[in-house]
């Protein structure tokens, strides 16, 4: 029986007008003029309203090859709902103003009977916009390809576990008919956010966002899961996807493929000069086999 997850944040996040989100997906693409890569097996992207992030989220999804992927994995934090573990969907299909997702529900099936995950209701699932930020532009990009997703909502996972699940999961990554879409803005900063770290010596507060931003994205593309905990720990960034990250990370480490992550932009969503300002950061990365 279909269980259709509605596309809950379209005419409010991102345009409900098929023609009009088609047109700005495509002037994004267009600009970041990136050719497509079948070496790429990932993506780290924001999930911020279109207006904010839809152009930094080019920069990744513009990487993908749909020709030889049939299968999407998507990993989200979870804004509202809280878990200690990760979720799956419990929908047969992902609607988008520009077409629908079909779940994989072998896969589905094959993750639950790990015993590991829970399952989210569809209310959970629609109140969520990680994952259904980045729906609209994977169908695009897999238009005229067959593809199905497997939506993982990760919760507030403690190391070992974020361990646990990249190792469950890591496998996954070897067949190279899968992709990973990672879902995570960057620094949250301002007193509405309840963080305001500034070092003055990188001058302007945006700069220090941007110099604190740089140091994680740059610990993600060594891929060591260790090292970017360390770096949580010491100051705490509001990377909002930080459990997602952390587990590919740990997914990538664990797989015996050679993956490489590199990120190819970053935006802030405006410059803070003074401490009553605030900003969101979003940075896109591509994960790539190694030659």
């Amino acid at each position: 029986m279909e269980k259709i997850r509605r596309a809950s944040h379209a005419g409010s996040w991102y345009t409900d007008k098929p023609k009009q989100l088609e047109e700005e997906l495509d002037g994004w693409l267009r600009a970041a003029g990136l050719s497509k890569s079948s070496d790429a097996r990932g993506v780290i992207a924001p999930h911020a309203g279109y207006s904010y992030s839809g152009r930094a989220a080019a920069y990744a999804f513009g990487n993908i090859d749909p020709t030889n992927i049939s299968r999407v994995f998507l990993l989200g934090p979870s804004h509202h709902y809280y878990t200690p573990k990760c979720a799956l969907s419990t929908a047969t299909v992902y609607k988008t103003p520009i077409g629908d997702l079909p779940i994989d529900l072998e896969v589905i099936e094959e993750l639950k009977a790990t015993g590991k995950f829970e399952l989210m209701d569809l209310r959970v699932d629609e109140a969520e916009h990680s994952m259904e930020m980045h729906l609209p532009y994977l169908a695009k990009i897999f238009e005229g390809h067959p593809v199905k997703v497997v939506p993982i909502l990760v919760g507030a996972l403690n190391a070992e576990n974020e361990a646990m699940y990249g190792r469950l999961l890591a496998k996954y990554v070897d067949d190279p008919k899968n992709f990973f879409s990672v879902s995570s803005d960057f620094c949250h900063w301002g007193s509405r956010f309840n963080y305001t770290h500034y070092e003055k010596k990188h001058g302007a507060i945006h700069k220090s966002i941007e110099v604190l931003d740089k140091m994680g994205m740059d610990i993600i593309e060594t891929g060591d899961p260790d090292a970017f905990k360390e770096y949580l720990l010491e100051y705490d960034n509001t990377i909002c996807g930080r459990h997602p990250i952390s587990v590919f990370l740990h997914m990538v480490r664990n797989c015996s493929t050679k993956i490489k992550i590199k990120f190819l932009r970053y935006e802030q969503s405006s410059q803070c000069k003074t401490m009553r300002d605030s900003s969101v950061s979003y940075a896109s990365a591509a994960a790539k086999v190694e030659a």
